[in-house]
């Protein structure tokens, strides 16, 4: 394996004294404690790096296997269902043994002969789900048909495990247990082990996310997770929490001038200062029924508001100077969902249901006549013009997949750029329109006509000139993630909504 620059940012002296200083601390980043599991095991250590919110753990230990454990691990105790995501790498193209250990484990105790499942990518590159159902027995163990796994994820719902990995930048490979009843409070965590007793090896894990999933019985839209505000840098996937709240936020949009993002939360507009890190109303007069579907011009002057008005048939297109003001009603029935400006803010795209059929309209952002632009059989949704004006992207499942479809400026020429692998929705053209950026559900999860809050979903990009796309974000998420364009105006990041209980 390759040493990448993430896993060697521990290295400079001035962050290994952080280190050891965040590490002298009762807890460990999210963590409560560590400990060497096994009773001949040479110390190891776990360590938090604030600056680049990464762990760096370091264990050794003879195995992870037959009827008792040896290694070091991070972790915090949790009852009920969980979801756990990390990206993990070891450090060192080789190690001593190939059999050396990085990943996740939920354990019954601390103890070295616990029941215990863990999802973890071997040194050599052999990726499982491995469990021992009882204290003291023999481990078995569910090998992934995937190797060199460095994204891993393990989720736990009642008695139920299930283990997602994936190369980052491909989709997901799953593996399950059933019927494996740890007790309901449990250890979670971080682990690295050496394969051997009287060596030490380290792991660096980044993006590491705790979080609690959506319970059953959740009633959509009336009902909500918490929100993480999130920073995606496309190219290296890094990711980075700016903000979290115990209120659904949705739909950030990034602003021409580089300093605030735009989200909805409650029926209200907000304007977030990326200097600050702090929220702040937009105020929109009587309109306060605000949906995911707001929109900046090209210029960043006007905000497309979306708002429920139950009297002319549901969600209404308004625009309003950014700064706030009396909005301007647009569509004059619903339902109506703004998506898209033109680049010269003379037309407003939208997505209406007329006449039992949802298609993609066009409106003079002054209001006027609506001029329809597609008429297949189906949803059509999401429609955004490209920067230089010549072509609206969209999302459509008249194919019976959700797919990302183009036409020209004026609805002629419509074809499909995605293969229908996954349900794809929202495509967002980077500002220098060399990018699509959409976000895929899976088909095992959603319906193509749906797209519903609190399901796994990839971010996913490809080159507006086509091409097999790339995930880029591995997302608890959906409805109110990206609905509407969020790229940073030097076309380098993404603003995201992911959504838990708990916060990262």
């Amino acid at each position: 394996m390759k040493l990448s620059s993430f896993k060697t940012a521990f290295l400079s002296i001035g962050l290994l004294l952080s280190c050891i200083a965040v590490s002298a601390q009762q807890t460990i980043g999210i963590f409560e404690g560590q400990a060497d599991i096994g009773a001949k095991v040479t110390p190891g250590s776990g360590l938090y790096i604030p600056q680049s919110d990464q762990y760096v753990i370091s264990g050794s230990g003879y195995n992870i296997w037959f009827d008792h454990d040896e290694f070091h691990y991070v972790y915090k105790k949790m009852k009920g269902d969980f979801l756990l995501y990390t990206r993990a790498e070891l450090v060192g193209f080789q190690g001593v043994d190939p059999h050396r250990k990085v990943g996740w484990m939920v354990r019954k105790s601390l103890d070295g002969k616990s029941a215990q499942i863990n999802a973890v990518t071997h040194g050599d590159g052999l990726t499982s789900l491995q469990y021992r159902p009882k204290d003291g027995v023999n481990t078995e163990e569910k090998k992934s048909a995937l190797t060199h796994a460095n994204i891993i994820q393990l989720e736990r719902k009642g008695k139920t495990y299930t283990m997602r990995v994936a190369k980052f930048g491909e989709p997901f490979v799953t593996e399950e247990v059933a019927d494996l009843d740890l007790g309901d409070e449990v250890y979670v965590g971080l682990f690295v082990g050496s394969h051997n007793a009287d060596v030490v090896e380290t792991g660096v894990f980044k993006d590491v996310q705790v979080s609690v999933p959506a319970r059953e019985g959740l009633v959509p839209y009336r009902e909500y997770l918490g929100s993480s505000l999130e920073i995606l840098n496309v190219a290296s996937g890094d990711r980075e929490t700016i903000y979290t709240s115990p209120k659904s936020l949705q739909a950030p949009n990034w602003t021409p001038d580089n300093k605030s993002l735009i989200y909805n939360s409650e029926g209200l507009m907000y304007n977030f200062n990326l200097a600050t890190r702090q929220p702040s109303v937009i105020p929109t007069g009587d309109v306060k029924n605000n949906n995911n579907d707001h929109v900046l011009s090209f210029d960043g002057k006007m905000l497309l508001l979306s708002s429920g008005v139950a009297a002319l048939g549901g969600s209404i297109v308004y625009t309003v100077p950014v700064t706030g003001g009396a909005p301007k009603q647009i569509t004059p029935k619903g339902p109506s969902y703004g998506h898209g400006w033109s680049p010269d803010a003379q037309s407003i795209v939208f997505t209406g249901q007329r006449n039992n059929e949802f298609d993609i309209y066009k409106v003079p952002s002054k209001g006027g006549a609506e001029v329809q632009l597609t008429t297949a059989k189906g949803l059509d949704d999401g429609p955004e013009y490209t920067p230089d004006g010549k072509y609206i992207y969209f999302n459509s499942n008249r194919t019976g997949t959700m797919q990302i479809w183009r036409m020209n400026a004026d609805g002629s020429n419509q074809e499909a750029v995605t293969t229908g692998e996954f349900h794809d929705w929202f495509p967002h053209i980077s500002p220098d329109g060399k990018w699509i950026a959409f976000i895929s559900f899976l088909k095992d999860e959603v319906r193509a006509d749906d797209h519903p809050f609190y399901k796994h979903v990839y971010i996913r990009l490809m080159p507006i000139t086509g091409g097999k796309p790339k995930v880029i974000a591995y997302v608890y998420g959906g409805q109110g993630t990206m609905n509407t364009p969020n790229w940073s105006p030097d076309s380098k990041r993404l603003a995201f909504i992911s959504n838990t209980t708990m916060s990262k």
